[in-house]
């Protein structure tokens, strides 16, 4: 296998916001958003405001993600998590402070066993 396996959000509705909300935490961008009527679904429910594909960029940190298609739902749970290895406590504390902030803490940030500090964290949308 080449590289890293992406991971890939699947949001109800509320992708472009959660992307959003990513970008003002780690910065970066958003690349390649296409809703489902650019992609030819013009006639589905909301087609112009839900995301068909849509990718977020910052440095080494690779995730693209969609909306469901109109209609039908997904289930939110604990199927996918991110690590994410961050430069500097500095860095840490903030992007921890940031998520948390919105999110539920499940593990507090700490020095770890590992020789890593680490904390869990579930964002707004449901992600680990």
């Amino acid at each position: 296998m080449k590289g890293q396996a992406t991971p890939y959000l699947m949001f109800d509705g509320n992708a472009r916001e959660a992307l959003e909300f990513y970008k003002s935490i780690f910065g970066g961008e958003l690349l390649n958003l296409q809703t489902y009527a650019d992609a030819g679904y013009k006639d589905a429910p909301n087609a112009n405001d839900r995301l068909i594909h849509a990718q977020f960029k910052k440095d080494d940190l690779f995730i693209m993600a969609s909306d469901c298609f109109p209609g039908q739902s997904i289930v939110i749970g604990n199927n996918i998590s991110l690590a994410l290895d961050l430069e500097s406590e500095e860095e840490i504390q903030k992007i921890y402070d940031a998520l948390k902030e919105r999110g539920k803490v499940h593990m507090e940030l700490q020095d770890t066993f590992w020789g890593a500090k680490y904390a869990k964290v579930v964002d707004p949308y449901g992600v680990i």
